[in-house]
């Protein structure tokens, strides 16, 4: 295949699918919610205005300019609020009395296992519907993982 074949990005035509590439938005935990999303764009707005062009429209094709902004969005807030939640479970683990970090610990790690169990059953689960639970799961446990192991570093670094 030559160069000029390939597909150019006004070619590429964006459906709802593809806003599920990479991860999924992050969970943010009720107790820490308040703090994490302070000031972050949630892309509320840019969402409406896709969801009014796709009842208007009724169509992906014709939206184009609102699935490219709202993925453009989505990916900049999930990235924040990852490294937002890391580094709060980073505070939290070396800050709140110790006895409470480690039953924050057991928590995260319960949650992880869940997870771990969750996705395993997943994994036998076909189509479309098999593929999005997957997805969503394996996005969870690696947040929680990752919130895990900052509040682990936390607690070390007292």
């Amino acid at each position: 295949m030559d160069v000029d074949s390939q597909p150019t990005m006004e070619e590429t035509i964006l459906v709802g699918d593809d806003l599920m590439t990479g991860p999924p938005s992050p969970v943010v935990p009720p107790e820490i919610a308040s703090h994490v999303l302070q000031g972050v764009d949630l892309c509320d707005g840019i969402l409406k205005n896709l969801f009014l062009c796709l009842q208007i429209n009724d169509i992906e094709p014709f939206c184009q300019d609102e699935l490219a902004l709202y993925k453009q969005c989505s990916e900049r807030r999930d990235k924040e609020i990852r490294k937002r939640l890391q580094d709060s479970e980073h505070k939290l683990g070396s800050s709140m009395p110790l006895d409470k970090a480690k039953e924050r610990t057991a928590q995260l790690e319960a949650e992880v296992t869940t997870l771990e169990r969750r996705l395993i059953l997943a994994s036998g689960a076909e189509g479309m519907e098999g593929f999005r639970q997957r997805w969503s799961l394996h996005g969870r446990l690696t947040d929680s993982k990752k919130r895990l192991e900052a509040l682990k570093q936390g607690i070390d670094s007292r």
